[in-house]
């Protein structure tokens, strides 16, 4: 009998082996040990854990991932659903009450005059009530004035008072649609009226009325219409309309000049701007060293002991100052800033071997400062050499124009006393005369840049060979 118990329960493990339903020994046996009663509850969790959670499989995206399964493993609907209540849940909201019945009734529109009867679907219990869309229909409350009051302060030369009723008339049909007025305005038996003259006439009465009938010490908006502007507004817009290609070339042109013109004289204001500190700049610094050559010679050395020399902020060159807390290095303060661009260094270098200065000197105090002063003087010697030279090339430039106009046109010759502004006046009055687009506008004069010199001189050559060649 025990080897048959025996064979039995093997049979049943294999079985539970097979399809993999699990099982440990205590479930075989049917014995309960110590362990399946203190690990009970953690068993549990386990199983309802593993049996909850799903991973997502790799390379699917989230979101296609949630159309295809809820928190619960529910299968996907076939058809559309509420998803709020997720889709197990989703059932037919059918209630117990009577449902309320619809009849086939009659009804009619407010907007229409004409007595029109219509019929639609509609709740029993709205039998009788008034069309819920009549509301929409929104007209405007043309003024209505007496005989009296047209007689005492409407009355007008230019119109009749039946040409005023039509035109109220027509104001109230078509809700002051100026448009559709003018259109069905009777121009046959009454004098021939523009769209102006009708707004101005309709206005002007209903500013009057208001004035009229208003209690005294209110403040009334009144309605004013400047006919003359919509009339002028008007014709600015044919015109527009009936440009030419040729007009609206020319117009485009006209436009694009006019804006290299602006970017001309910004440009020129802020090289002078730029000329301006630079000149400021070396006389500050000239004035500085003259106040401390003057203040050795008088020989103070408490002032040398107490306060250190400091490099000018209008100077060339801004050299940072080292005020944090730690160790540094006396040479850092030799150290070109960045701000200080790749060609300037070039030129500062090139002018200190030719003054013999050693580029990395023994950083002592005095050392330091004094080179760093050098080379600040040197980069604001380096930027005026440049601007005088930018100005010297537009001198020449200016006198090369002028010649050649005056070899082309009437212009006198140059003389020694003609200054920059007087070049810059001919110059743009003997431009603004040339009626061909291939003169150059230049009211202003070009920028003080070097980058502008090629096609300065293409520019000036070209118009002054087309201007002898004209004769």
């Amino acid at each position: 009998r025990s080897r048959g118990k025996e064979s039995n329960m093997a049979t049943g493990a294999d079985v539970r082996d097979i399809l993999e339903l699990g099982g440990g020994d205590s479930e075989n046996t049917g014995i309960i040990s110590k362990k399946d009663i203190i690990n009970s509850d953690k068993k549990k969790s386990k199983k309802s854990a593993e049996t909850l959670t799903f991973k997502r499989p790799e390379g699917m995206h989230r979101e296609v991932y949630a159309l295809l399964y809820s928190d619960k493993k529910d299968a996907p609907p076939l058809l559309p659903s509420d998803t709020t209540q997720g889709y197990r849940t989703v059932k037919a909201k059918l209630g117990c009450k009577r449902v309320r019945p619809w009849k086939w009734m009659p009804f009619t529109n407010p907007a229409r005059k004409d007595g029109a009867m219509f019929y639609h679907w509609r709740r029993a219990a709205e039998e009788g009530k008034d069309y819920p869309f009549a509301r929409f229909n929104k007209t405007v409350q043309v003024p209505v004035y007496s005989e009296q009051e047209y007689q005492m302060y409407l009355h007008d030369d230019g119109w009749t008072k039946a040409e005023t009723d039509h035109l109220f008339d027509l104001c109230r049909r078509f809700d002051l649609r100026f448009i559709v007025i003018h259109d069905r305005y009777d121009h046959q038996q009454f004098k021939k009226r523009s769209t102006e003259d009708l707004k101005e006439r309709y206005y002007g009465i209903c500013s009057k009325l208001a004035n009229i009938r208003a209690p005294p010490g209110t403040d009334l908006k009144m309605l004013v219409f400047d006919a003359g502007h919509e009339r002028r507004r008007k014709e600015q817009l044919e015109r527009l309309y009936n440009r030419t290609p040729e007009q609206v070339s020319e117009e485009e042109y006209l436009i694009q000049e006019l804006r290299k013109i602006e970017s001309r004289k910004k440009e020129r204001e802020k090289k002078a701007q730029d000329l301006q500190k630079l000149i400021t700049a070396a006389d500050t610094t000239t004035e500085m060293r003259r106040a401390e050559r003057k203040a050795t010679k008088k020989k103070l050395p408490q002032k040398k002991e107490t306060e250190k020399p400091t490099v000018p902020e209008t100077a060339g060159i801004k050299f940072p100052d080292f005020k944090s807390s730690g160790v540094t290095l006396r040479s850092q303060r030799m150290k070109l800033p960045s701000s200080v661009g790749q060609k300037k260094i070039k030129a500062l270098e090139q002018m200190l071997t030719e003054l013999g200065v050693d580029l990395n000197p023994m950083p002592t105090e005095e050392i330091v400062q004094m080179f760093n002063e050098l080379r600040s003087d040197l980069v604001l010697l380096y930027e005026l050499k440049q601007a005088f030279a930018n100005c010297e090339y537009e001198l020449q430039m200016l006198r090369h124009r002028y010649e050649a106009l005056a070899k082309a046109g009437n212009l006198g010759p140059l003389s020694g006393e003609c200054t920059n502004a007087d070049a810059h006046s001919s110059i743009g009055m003997e431009e603004g005369k040339g009626d061909g687009k291939d003169s150059i506008i230049d009211v202003v004069g070009a920028p003080l840049t070097p980058n502008s010199r090629k096609r300065r001189e293409s520019a000036s050559s070209s118009s002054s060979l087309k201007k002898v060649k004209k004769p």
